[in-house]
C-alpha cells in the first residue's frame, strides 16, 4: 500500500489590522501594524483524520494579537513579534515553532498653524495625523522553543541620483541594441531584510527602533554617496556599509529594481536632449532589470530566504 507523508505545514491568522493609540495627556502616538501568525508543530492527526485535539483555533492567534496589543502595548514590531512567538509556543505544547510576520505603517503627526485657530485649544492638537508616504517597515520573528530569529526590513522605499551614475563597458550579443551610458539616473524602489544576531538566549535585545533607523539611514547615505557603475556595485556597497556600522547585524538581503529612465528622443524636432543640459526623461515602469543580492560578515551563515524578496 502507497503511504504517503506529511510535509511542511502550517497555520493561524493572517493580516491582523491592529491600531493602537497611546495617550500620553492631550498628546497621543499611534501604532499601526499588520500581523500575520503562523503555527506548526504535531499536527500529524489534524490533517489525517481532522481531529482539532492539537489545534489552537485561528480565532485565538487573532484575539491573542489584540489582547497582547493592549496589555503589553508596541513598543516595537520586533518587540510584539517577540513576546507573540514565544507566548505561543511556550503555552501550548502542541505548537513547536510560530512565525510572527509583522508590517508596519507609518503616520506623522499633522503641524498645525501657529495662529487664526478656528477654536479655542487649536493650537494644543497633537492628535492628527498624516501617513507617511515612503517605506513599509517589515519584521519577522520565528521561535522553536529555543532560539529567537529576528529579521527586519523594509519596503516600497523609492529613491533616484540624477547623476553620477554610468553604464558601460557591458556584455554584448547580436540582440544586445543599449547603448552605452555615461552620465545617466538611477532609480530602484528598495526592499530589504536583515537579519539580527540576537538569539534571545543570553543577551539583552537590541533597540529595535534605533537599530532600524540606523540601517536605514546608513544604506541611503551609501546610495547617495556611491559613484555608480552599475545598480550591483550600489547595491553592494549599501549592504557592506550597514555591516560596517551596526554590530547587531549579521547578514542583509536587497531586492532592487531598476527603474529605467530613458532619455526622450526629441531629435525630430532639432532639440538636443543631453544630460549635461538637463534632459527631459521618460519613466518606464516595465518589464526592469531586478538586482538581488545578499552581504554578510565573513563567517556569517546565510539564512534569510531568497524568496522573501523576490518575484
Amino acid at each position: 500500500m502507497t503511504r504517503f507523508v506529511l510535509g511542511q505545514n502550517q497555520y493561524g491568522k493572517a493580516e491582523n489590522r491592529v491600531v493602537k493609540i497611546t495617550r500620553d495627556g492631550d498628546t497621543h502616538h499611534i501604532k499601526d501594524l499588520n500581523v500575520s501568525v503562523a503555527l506548526s508543530g504535531d499536527m500529524e492527526e489534524v490533517h489525517r483524520s481532522g481531529s482539532n485535539a492539537n489545534v489552537l483555533p485561528t480565532d485565538t492567534t487573532k484575539n491573542t494579537v489584540f489582547a497582547f496589543a493592549k496589555e503589553h502595548g508596541i513598543e516595537s514590531a520586533e518587540d510584539l513579534g517577540v513576546k507573540l512567538a514565544r507566548h505561543f509556543v511556550d503555552n501550548n505544547e502542541p505548537i513547536h515553532r510560530a512565525r510572527i510576520r509583522i508590517e508596519e505603517y507609518g503616520w506623522e503627526r499633522i503641524e498645525t498653524s501657529k495662529g487664526g485657530a478656528r477654536f479655542v485649544g487649536a493650537e494644543e492638537i497633537a492628535h492628527s495625523f498624516v501617513r507617511t508616504g515612503q517605506e513599509t517597515r517589515v519584521a519577522q520573528i520565528t521561535y522553536d522553543g529555543h532560539g529567537i530569529q529576528v529579521l527586519s526590513g523594509f519596503k516600497d522605499l523609492t529613491v533616484l541620483n540624477s547623476t553620477n551614475s554610468e553604464f558601460f563597458g557591458f556584455l554584448k550579443d547580436k540582440y544586445t541594441t543599449l547603448p552605452e551610458d555615461h552620465d545617466r539616473i538611477l532609480a530602484t524602489t528598495v526592499s530589504t531584510w536583515w537579519r539580527h544576531n540576537w538569539d534571545g538566549i543570553d543577551s539583552h535585545a537590541p533597540d529595535w527602533d534605533r537599530s532600524y533607523n540606523g540601517v536605514r539611514k546608513h544604506a541611503l547615505q551609501a546610495f547617495a554617496e556611491t559613484y555608480s557603475y552599475s545598480l550591483q556595485q550600489t547595491l553592494f556597497e549599501m549592504g557592506v556599509r550597514v555591516l560596517n556600522s551596526r554590530d547587531e547585524v549579521d547578514e542583509i538581503r536587497f531586492s532592487m529594481p531598476n527603474k529605467h529612465h530613458f532619455r526622450s528622443d526629441l531629435s525630430p524636432f532639432g532639440i538636443d536632449n543631453e544630460a549635461k543640459d538637463g534632459a527631459v526623461y521618460y519613466a518606464a515602469d516595465r518589464p526592469y532589470g531586478l538586482i538581488e543580492a545578499t552581504i554578510l560578515r565573513d563567517g556569517a551563515e546565510q539564512l534569510i530566504p531568497v524568496d522573501m524578496t523576490n518575484l
